[in-house]
């Protein structure tokens, strides 16, 4: 019954959806989701590049554009909260005097996000990628993890900083 009242009531009042990281302290994070949203856009970049020196009279390249355009948007978002999430739930501390540039280099990851959201520019992305990888080497540091760079076997073919879990 009270479950009925509450749609009810969310039919009327359209009560916006919460929507959140685990506050339980799971201890679940990684930056590979962030580093896969940067190897995104800077992929969705070449697409757009390729689509623009074509002609765009036509509307399903118009309709592609403005497609890959919101892609690009949404990983430029699921990037920031990725490391926001990491930066906010995970580093304490201990962490923070172990790496205090960690505040300015999450900082530079949320302009470069922004800028990388706001125009077709593939080195925008690139740019993003570095620092995001910058902050993954951090994080697995912080966790005595060493870390190797590799080249991602898909497009757009990138160096990408993994925790090496073999040791």
């Amino acid at each position: 019954m009270i479950y009925k009242i509450f749609k009810n009531l969310d039919a009327i009042f359209s009560f916006a959806v919460a929507k959140a990281h685990c506050d339980i302290p799971c201890k679940i994070y990684d930056p590979i989701e962030a580093q896969l949203g940067c190897l995104t856009i800077i992929r969705l970049n070449d697409l757009l590049e390729e689509l623009l020196n074509k002609d765009l009279n036509d509307s399903t390249a118009k309709g592609q554009v403005s497609r890959l355009i919101a892609q690009k948007e949404e990983h430029g978002v699921k990037v920031k909260e990725a490391i926001r999430v990491i930066w906010g739930d995970y580093f304490k501390q201990p962490q923070i005097e172990q790496f205090p540039e960690i505040h300015d280099l999450v900082h530079k990851i949320m302009m470069q996000a922004s800028k990388a959201k706001q125009n077709v520019d593939r080195q925008a992305g690139v740019d993003l990628l570095d620092q995001v990888n910058k902050f993954a080497e951090i994080f697995w540091k912080t966790k005595n993890i060493s870390t190797y760079s590799a080249t991602s076997p898909y497009p757009p073919n990138q160096e990408v900083v993994y925790p090496d879990l073999k040791s």
